[in-house]
């Protein structure tokens, strides 16, 4: 999983294998360390109607409502987005780039730009 903060927005991209424990447990997380320091984000269902966020004791966690959760992990949409309270939200399927990168993108989600 990836995330992505700039500005008043929060990203979130997730790989096939994240989707599918995602699904499957209904919460994921990632954490980052800083020396002695961490941050922890993590994307959990939740029993509410939007995407919603929150940060405590240096986690993050953007909350998904089930019934997005579901259509999310089952289909091809790609991802959720919301844009409350002036902070914007998002969370997608992690493509392959189109660009050669060093990064093992074999387990992404194959890119609809992509001619292959």
């Amino acid at each position: 999983m990836k995330i992505r903060i700039k500005g008043n927005s929060l990203r979130y991209r997730l790989t096939k294998t994240d989707i599918n424990c995602f699904s499957r447990d209904g919460y994921i997380e990632e954490t980052i360390y800083f020396g002695t320091q961490k941050l922890i984000y993590a994307l959990q269902r939740y029993q509410q109607d939007e995407l919603t966020a929150d940060f405590k004791s240096q986690k993050i966690i953007m909350f998904v409502p089930h019934d997005m959760a579901d259509e999310w992990v089952s289909t091809d949409r790609v991802g959720f987005e919301s844009n409350n309270n002036a902070l914007y939200l998002l969370i997608e399927k992690d493509f392959k780039c189109l660009d050669n990168v060093a990064e093992d993108q074999s387990d992404h989600y194959p890119n609809p730009l992509s001619k292959v």
